[in-house]
């Protein structure tokens, strides 16, 4: 895997491990100087900004595998048609 998006996923996960700590904080610590809706605001807007850093990972292998694959089969194609030439 290419070096730039093995730091792209891994800094994806670390802004959702942030995320997540953040809405930990804020569902934890922030009743006592927060309203309770803004509490939960802030609760929801972290944890969903964390379930999409855990989730674009995915989708990023996902595609990257893809093309991988498609590459692959294309360089396979042409000498599986010409399997008698150099």
């Amino acid at each position: 895997m290419d070096e730039r998006l093995k730091k792209r996923i891994l800094m994806f996960y670390l802004a959702g491990v942030i995320n997540a700590f953040l809405g930990l904080y804020v569902a934890i610590e922030g009743r006592a100087f927060l309203p309770p809706e803004t509490v939960r605001w802030l609760t929801l807007f972290f944890f969903a900004f964390a379930a999409v850093d855990f989730w674009f990972p995915r989708v990023l292998k996902k595609k990257w595998r893809q093309a991988q694959a498609k590459l692959n089969a294309q360089r396979q194609a042409p000498a599986s048609k010409n399997p008698g030439s150099p």
